[in-house]
């Protein structure tokens, strides 16, 4: 049974990525009217949300985009940063979010970043530490609960991180409406495009969920 719930997330997570990456795509050719690049759009709805100590930068990659917290920089990839299309209106607003998150002290952001040193830390060991365990498992069973213990922590992260993103995305549309960035067709592209970004997250919290089950279930089945 928990491999036919493997392969399902497993495929899921492909068709979900692939429908991103080609939506991402898609929605790159579709211009805004009022000329705006990704840097103009989080830039102002910075300023709009009364934001000065956050900078926008281009770093480089596909969908590589992500506002760091510790050093208050919104960075978006190339074709964001310089894109002037729905693609990267949504996807500069959606990052800004996350800045204005931080500023609002949005209470799952905070609970996320306390969350990172902990995760960092695990997410080093835990693959070493659960193999470990699943092999010693009869003679030390007390070293895969370590490694249980250690995935948890990575899979209350995946789990904390789905508020972050959809409450994200849906500051980004309601900023984006409101502004006038996106509007008619280009703005019901911009929501089908942060929604399929939100599902990434929702398959990878259920992968991590379900791997979780499993080692538990290996645990499990040798103290009977």
């Amino acid at each position: 049974m928990i491999w036919i719930i493997f392969g399902a997330v497993a495929l899921l997570s492909y068709l979900v990525q692939a429908g991103l990456k080609k939506r991402i795509e898609e929605y790159s050719k579709i211009s805004i009217p009022n000329g705006m690049t990704g840097k103009d759009v989080a830039e102002k709805m910075l300023r709009d949300h009364g934001i000065t100590d956050v900078k926008v930068e281009s770093t480089v990659g596909f969908l590589t985009d992500h506002y760091n917290p510790s050093t208050k920089i919104i960075n978006l990839s190339k074709d964001i940063y310089y894109g002037n299309n729905v693609s990267a209106a949504a996807v500069a607003a959606h990052e800004t979010g996350h800045a204005v998150q931080h500023a609002r002290a949005y209470s799952f952001l905070k609970l996320r970043s306390a969350l990172v040193p902990s995760v960092s830390f695990a997410s080093k060991w835990v693959q070493w530490v659960l193999l470990a365990g699943v092999l010693l498992v009869e003679s030390f069973p007390q070293l895969l609960l370590a490694g249980i213990c250690l995935f948890a922590l990575t899979t209350l992260f995946s789990v904390v991180t789905l508020p972050v993103e959809i409450n994200a995305s849906s500051r980004a549309l309601t900023w984006l409406e409101t502004a006038n960035i996106t509007v008619g067709d280009s703005k019901v592209k911009a929501k089908k495009a942060l929604s399929m970004a939100a599902y990434t997250y929702v398959i990878a919290a259920l992968s991590s969920l379900a791997t979780l089950f499993y080692y538990i279930m290996i645990y499990m089945n040798r103290r009977n």
